[in-house]
């Protein structure tokens, strides 16, 4: 897929802020930190679409971005660590709950996982919770670039190994560095295959 355009839309604090349901939607979520918006830039081609901050939970809304005047980036707060109030957690869950549940026109949700790291509770508790609730997802690993391909493959292997102790089979997965563009065209080949399972509000 070749990306022709690309802008931001609008950031929602709430549901009924959320732009109509009429295009394909593909969320981007993971712990904070996890190099999410480097990622979505780098899949947009356009440096500075999502605002990168080294301050852990910096994105607060749902954030869409319209691709090729087709279909939505979708950038979702981040789950885990960040420095803010209970409620505000409780909010954020709320709407993210919401959205990925309810929303009609998500096609599928990328669950980000920093690649340097083991698994942690947090991305295979979060990773069940979506299954539980019927939720499409893949996996995508990020930060290749900051690890050796040996750790990043052992680090992969315990991730499908503690996953596969709960599951029946592994959701598809996807190797990036946002630094190399690692990935990009597999993620955008991804997301163009899964257009057709995008049905149009009548």
């Amino acid at each position: 897929m070749i990306i022709r355009s690309a802008s931001f839309i609008t950031s929602s604090a709430k549901i009924s802020q959320l732009p109509p349901p009429d295009l394909p939607e593909y969320a981007f979520i993971g712990r904070s930190n996890v190099g999410k918006s480097s990622l979505l830039n780098m899949l947009a081609g356009r440096k500075g679409l999502a605002k990168i901050s080294g301050s852990p939970g910096k994105t607060q809304t749902i954030n869409h971005f319209l691709i090729n005047e087709s279909w939505y980036l979708v950038d979702l707060p981040g789950y885990g660590y960040a420095r803010v109030s209970q409620k505000m957690r409780g909010e954020w869950d709320r709407l993210f709950t919401t959205y990925v549940t309810k929303r009609e026109s998500l096609v599928s949700l990328f669950v980000l996982i920093d690649a340097r790291h083991e698994p942690m509770a947090a991305d295979l508790e979060f990773m069940e919770r979506l299954a539980l609730n019927g939720v499409p997802f893949v996996r995508v690993f990020t930060k290749t670039d900051k690890v050796s391909a040996a750790e990043a493959g052992k680090n992969r292997a315990l991730h499908d190994r503690a996953m596969l102790d709960r599951w029946e089979s592994l959701p598809p997965s996807f190797v990036t560095s946002a630094a190399k563009g690692t990935g990009r065209d597999e993620l955008l080949d991804y997301i163009r295959e899964n257009m057709k399972y995008f049905k149009r509000e009548k």
